[in-house]
């Protein structure tokens, strides 16, 4: 048995900085299910959202409650807009470089949904820019401990006092081990590594979401998962790759067979997909075309290196002829269900990033909300248990029984936990998306 103040599980944007915003007092355990790198934060490449100033906050404020059909959490979405600036300038101090103009000023991109370009962007790797420093402080502090290939299967609870006291894992060896910490936070990621198609990493297969249902703590709209519009088409078997958005935010253009455009191609997200459906099916072909080729070839390469190489590791020269693509799962908007300080309906659990819930991405996520959410949140999460939990409080050493046999299997029982939970919302998108055998 180890203990810990806090355990943190997931080591992309949300778990990091939860961790990195503790106070210093607490020991933090932080368990990754793969290599600390090996998380969907780090593949984000469009951007950051950040509010330009007061006179952008009611388009901003409209741009992603429009993005979500309205489905939104006002507090949530308010609380994340005027968060923002200060979270850019906390991931400065942390040594993230964004695009600057000549005189030292934030540059902006633009994707598609946004009325402004407020998005902020290192090359189209931002999200390994912003993850991959918040990485190396975490390692730089010494209450900070990372495990990797370090699984949680379970979490320690008191179900009668609805009280989270720590967690069990499965170390790389296959062991088990409990861990007794005073809060958890989980910070596990989406649900990707349960579709066919996903531009998501393998192994993110909404673990802490199973874990959640089982315990009968609350979740919500389990059935919101984003379809991105282009992910480059191949036959090749694994992650897709993800054309990002600010791609067309660019200029980009979408061709149908005919080489005739068919959609706005900065519509959100959802409407651009069911376009693209729409189009392939008429075409009879797996794919449409995106095309950057009307553009300054030397803008592409700079502008977009890694999916410029990309594209050419698979046979295309984007400055010089479209490329083919096509939707895929990219984001959950679902998840576990939590407050405002990113509070689960059990006392010390807490959830932050992709894998909660707190609305305000509605039914669907505006472009380059998702980093920024999940810091905002994280920080709050961290924010709250500063105030609650006493650090170095001892913890409880009585080890509580539990069926080692029941774990034998967890990973498939939580695949079908969650893949079943998907299909009793919305059978036609199961049976779209996620029915491999239809």
């Amino acid at each position: 048995m180890e203990t810990a103040d806090i355990l943190v599980v997931g080591t992309g944007a949300a778990g990091l900085f939860n961790a990195l915003q503790l106070p210093e007092k607490y020991k933090v355990l932080v368990i990754t299910k793969s290599e600390a790198d090996q998380a969907d934060s780090f593949l984000a490449q469009g951007g950051m959202c950040m509010l330009l100033d007061d006179d952008d906050y009611d388009s901003y404020f409209e741009d992603t409650m429009k993005a979500g059909h309205y489905e939104n959490n006002k507090e949530s979405v308010d609380i994340m807009i005027r968060s923002s600036q200060h979270i850019a300038q906390e991931l400065v101090d942390y040594g993230v470089d964004f695009q600057r103009d000549k005189d030292g000023n934030f540059e902006f991109t633009r994707e598609g949904a946004h009325s402004e370009n407020r998005i902020l962007f290192h090359e189209d790797l931002t999200g390994q820019e912003i993850t991959s420093k918040l990485l190396a402080r975490a390692r730089e502090r010494k209450n900070i401990t990372i495990r990797e290939n370090t699984t949680l299967v379970d979490i320690i609870c008191d179900e009668k006092a609805n009280v989270c006291k720590g967690g069990i894992i499965r170390n790389a060896d296959g062991t088990l081990e409990e861990i007794r910490t005073q809060a958890v936070v989980l910070a596990t990621g989406g649900i990707g590594g349960l579709f066919q198609f996903s531009t998501n990493y393998r192994h993110i297969t909404g673990d802490a979401l199973a874990i959640a249902m089982r315990h009968h703590i609350e979740v919500e709209h389990i059935n919101y998962i984003q379809i991105h519009p282009t992910t480059l088409y191949t036959t090749k078997p694994g992650r897709s790759f993800l054309i990002s958005e600010s791609v067309r935010g660019e200029g980009a253009y979408l061709y149908n067979k005919d080489g005739e455009r068919f959609v706005n191609e900065l519509l959100p997200r959802d409407v651009v997909s069911q376009a693209i459906c729409k189009q392939m099916e008429k075409d009879g072909r797996p794919y449409v075309e995106l095309s950057v080729t009307h553009l300054d070839p030397d803008f592409v390469r700079n502008r977009f290196p890694n999916i410029y190489r990309q594209c050419l590791e698979e046979g295309y020269d984007m400055t010089k002829q479209p490329i083919p693509v096509t939707p895929g799962q990219h984001y959950f908007m679902g998840g576990i269900k939590v407050n405002s300080d990113s509070e689960t309906s059990m006392d010390g659990l807490y959830a932050a990033g992709e894998t909660s819930c707190n609305g305000v991405h509605g039914r669907n996520r505006l472009a380059s909300n998702s980093l920024l959410e999940s810091l905002v949140f994280a920080e709050r999460a961290a924010n709250h248990i500063a105030k609650t939990v006493e650090a170095g409080k001892p913890m409880p050493t009585d080890e509580i029984p539990f069926d080692p046999t029941f774990y034998a299997d967890i990973d498939e029982k939580n695949r079908k936990a969650v893949l079943e939970a998907i299909k009793r919302k919305d059978e036609a998108f199961y049976d779209q998306w996620l029915d491999h055998d239809a």
